[in-house]
């Protein structure tokens, strides 16, 4: 058995241990936090975890508002060993339901306002602990805090010891939780430490959400890795970000944020004459963006291609050229390949599926092993389900996504999830959900359905009845109506007529 300690926090711990008295964070309203305090909070926390029973290796649920409370509860679990399980804000009790009884948490966290109803959740699935945490770190579990002792150490994790489980919805409209280990985190953020030149000078602008791979793997690990800082907001405000960006080096965002801040007219050259990078990902950067920021700013943005499975894996470089519309090479320990339907590499600028192998990617999906196993190659390749291809120069460009899935604002929907539902409503016959251009969220939803009987159903229903049962960012921004649904030889929908007779729709 290796001798080396893979948790993650231990490696954060050199850090934390040199840059003790410096600020990590400063929030948007001027509270500051250093090193010190975020690591002795954390400790406090991990402690209460502890206390409660959680041990190593134990699922806690957390669904709160960013905050800097909830950066130590998650810097907690690290150092307990607990496998940090988060979730979106948006998402509703029926969705909930399943991921408490799919996770099976030994604690669960939540925002006061919905104890009631996860507490119920949490008792029918034996859950025996819920906490409270708001948005301004107060709550059950801060007041055990403040009680807690602050000596815990970091319990030691093995390889592939779990240290995050993330969920991401299906084809078949069944969410899949995703196993990511210690190593996984650890070695892909020393990639991207060494990839973007991440040093203590650095200061990062911390606009994104916390439940997801970029806001709490990717730019939360490369500051803690590196000995930077964090100016911390609570959610993207493009009037705070132009506020705080000249005294930042850096800002990480998805596509969103850069075409809201082009929106601006405030939004200057000298606002950015401080950071030396901006980063985009979570969604593909429209080539129109990236050339308009650099005529606006000067600076080429520099994407880079990530999923949930295999957190970052490829980059345009920092030294280099930026190439539009491609994701850049490969970054260091990760191999991608580009493949026809019969598992052969082909050609360079060809064509075909996307697979990646490397340190970077998941062990497997929570008990899914047959899942597991269809999704990966004999030799260890990882099935992304993207269309993509590689040129002469190495560079990754991601051309469709094969599963379908719509990414807007750089959140991940899945059709199949909000079809099953819509389908099931009264007077709907079928639906197909697609993802169109949007000029805010880069894709927007839109359910094309087929309904019963004109008369029984109309638009602002369906709406309404998603926004009761599915998270906002799912829920379809226009609903159209049709006799029946484009079908090929095979009888299967044929989404990509769907996408461009609508390709206009909300914009």
């Amino acid at each position: 058995m290796s001798t080396e300690n893979y948790n993650l926090y231990s490696h954060f711990r050199g850090q934390v241990t040199l840059h003790a008295n410096k600020e990590l964070l400063c929030t948007s309203d001027g509270r500051s936090y250093s090193y010190s305090d975020i690591e002795e909070r954390s400790a406090r926390i991990a402690r209460v975890l502890t206390d409660l029973g959680g041990s190593a290796g134990d699922r806690v649920t957390v669904q709160v508002e960013k905050s800097p409370e909830a950066l130590c509860l998650y810097l907690a679990c690290l150092r307990a060993g607990l496998v940090f399980h988060p979730l979106n804000m948006a998402y509703t009790a029926s969705e909930l339901e399943y991921f408490l009884n799919n996770a099976e948490p030994a604690l669960v966290v939540c925002d006061p306002k919905h104890l009631s109803a996860i507490r119920q959740i949490a008792d029918s699935t034996g859950c025996d602990h819920v906490l409270t945490l708001d948005g301004d770190g107060n709550g059950t579990l801060a007041g055990l805090a403040d009680e807690a002792a602050s000596d815990f150490g970091v319990v030691a994790r093995q390889k592939d010891d779990m240290a995050a489980l993330l969920y991401s919805s299906g084809t078949t409209g069944v969410p899949k939780g995703i196993m990511l280990t210690h190593s996984n985190l650890l070695r892909n953020t020393e990639a991207l430490v060494e990839a973007w030149g991440f040093t203590d000078a650095d200061r990062l602008l911390h606009a994104l959400p916390i439940f997801h791979v970029h806001g709490l793997f990717v730019a939360i690990g490369c500051v803690m890795l590196s000995g930077a800082s964090m100016r911390w907001l609570s959610g993207y405000n493009a009037g705070q970000v132009m506020r705080f960006l000249p005294e930042c080096t850096v800002m990480m965002g998805v596509p969103t944020y850069y075409t809201r801040l082009l929106a601006n007219d405030e939004f200057t050259r000298e606002l950015t004459g401080n950071i030396r990078l901006f980063v985009s990902g979570s969604a593909p950067l429209l080539e129109e963006t990236f050339v308009e920021f650099e005529s606006r700013t000067g600076h080429r943005i520099l994407e880079r291609y990530g999923m949930t499975e295999t957190n970052m894996n490829s980059s345009n470089p920092l030294d280099g050229e930026r190439k539009p519309g491609t994701v850049g090479p490969p970054l260091p320990g990760v191999e991608i390949r580009i493949v026809d339907s019969d598992g052969n590499t082909v050609a360079t600028d060809e064509i075909g599926d996307l697979q990646v192998r490397g340190p970077n990617v998941f062990v497997g999906y929570w008990k899914m092993p047959d899942k597991t196993a269809e999704d990966f190659s004999e030799d260890g390749f990882f099935n992304t389900g993207d269309k993509g291809r590689i040129d002469e120069d190495g560079y990754v460009s991601i051309v469709g996504r094969e599963k379908d899935m719509v990414i807007t604002g750089g959140l991940n929907v899945y059709p199949k999830e909000i079809e099953l539902f819509i389908d099931d409503l009264p007077g709907v016959s079928e639906s197909a959900v697609i993802g169109v251009p949007h000029a805010d969220f880069g894709e927007g939803v839109v359910a094309v359905v087929v309904p019963e009987n004109v008369a029984d159903v109309n638009e602002h229903d369906i709406i309404d009845a998603c926004k009761v049962r599915l998270a906002n960012f799912k829920v379809p921004k226009r609903v159209v109506f049709v006799d029946e649904l484009p079908r090929n030889t095979m009888a299967k929908v044929q989404k990509n007529l769907l996408r461009k007779s609508y390709s206009d729709l909300l914009n």
